[in-house]
């Protein structure tokens, strides 16, 4: 559990934080580096398809990319409302329903409140249309929204009421499972041609790593243990403590790098993929952040990098592992 030192320690990272400016604090509400999970699933799942068929088709990719970013809208903005609701967010300046309240100088936090979640499920139903338009138009194929409906779903009972698994520390696992093999084997099979793309172990394997760089959630707490305590939110991070949760994002670490080695000995995975994935290994290294107490309000965004880059070797190896055929290593 937290002990005293680790929540005087978040308390005196809070006084440093009042002194933000309003562009900083909108920056922050707006989240752009939490977009990364609607980008990587969606350019992996792409990549797995052009190694698997050859063939890209840009206009879906960026219709699936604006869906994506509707549905990562609608988790930012009704988990700020739902967060409103119980308090948890009473000090977060950069929560979107407090932060346009102050914006806008005036008591009428509640209506705002309002609003901020009618836009949010809005961006649901916007982003649900565009995912339908390319499964009906473009793809031909109704095969993914079931996978898609299930990271909705993981989506849901992640936030909303009367569910709110996050409050119970589950919400890694559901994370995991949403924007890892949910999301990418369906944006996967919605580049289908003119047959039914297979579910290989390849795009099975690139999905489960995809979920393993998502600790993006998991490192987003290391700064607000005390907000936390005090509306009963029991994260993995109030479970455990500053320190013993820093060391399990290091198991998660070599975990990752682990399997992306089985699946390369294994030829589960192309060699161009293992080999540039491989290379990103210095950005996984985060120790340096999740044990420096004064850096650690950072560590969400160095997940983000993390993320990024990842995933980025993992769609251009399988771009190249296409493009640059090789026989097997084993036979």
């Amino acid at each position: 559990m937290v002990n005293e030192e680790e929540l005087k320690v978040t308390s005196h990272e809070e006084e440093k934080e009042e002194d933000i400016s309003r562009a900083t604090l909108i920056w922050r509400a707006i989240k752009l580096p939490m977009y990364s999970v609607a980008l990587i699933p969606l350019t992996v799942g792409t990549a797995a398809a052009y190694w698997q068929t050859g063939q890209f088709f840009a206009r879906r990719y960026f219709m699936l990319w604006a869906s994506s970013v509707l549905a990562i809208l609608w988790i930012n903005l009704s988990n700020d409302v739902y967060d409103f609701d119980i308090g948890a967010d009473e000090n977060k300046k950069e929560s979107v329903v407090n932060l346009f309240g102050r914006f806008l100088r005036s008591n009428i936090a509640r209506c705002n409140r309002t609003g901020t979640h009618v836009v949010a499920w809005f961006a649901l139903v916007l982003g649900y249309v565009g995912l339908n338009l390319v499964s009906i138009l473009e793809a031909k194929s109704l095969r993914s929204m079931p996978l898609f409906f299930s990271a909705v779903f993981c989506g849901y009972i992640y936030q909303c009421p009367p569910y709110r698994l996050s409050y119970q520390g589950l919400g890694e696992p559901l994370v995991f499972a949403a924007f890892g093999p949910f999301i990418t084997i369906s944006y996967y099979l919605l580049q289908r041609t003119t047959s039914e793309l297979p579910i290989t172990s390849t795009v099975v394997a690139a999905s489960i790593l995809v979920g393993f760089t998502n600790l993006i959630l998991f490192c987003s707490h290391f700064h607000q243990i005390k907000d936390d305590m005090a509306v009963g939110k029991i994260s993995p991070l109030v479970r455990l403590g500053t320190e013993a949760s820093a060391k399990v994002v290091k198991m998660a670490m070599v975990a990752l790098y682990s399997l992306l080695f089985i699946f390369g000995v294994g030829q589960i995975l192309p060699l161009p993929r293992v080999i540039l994935c491989g290379l990103t290994l210095p950005v996984g290294n985060l120790g340096g952040v999740l044990f420096d107490k004064t850096k650690i309000f950072m560590a969400k965004y160095y997940c983000v990098r993390l993320h990024t880059i990842f995933g980025a070797a993992l769609a251009a190896g399988l771009v190249a592992a296409r493009m640059y055929p090789r026989k097997p290593i084993f036979v």
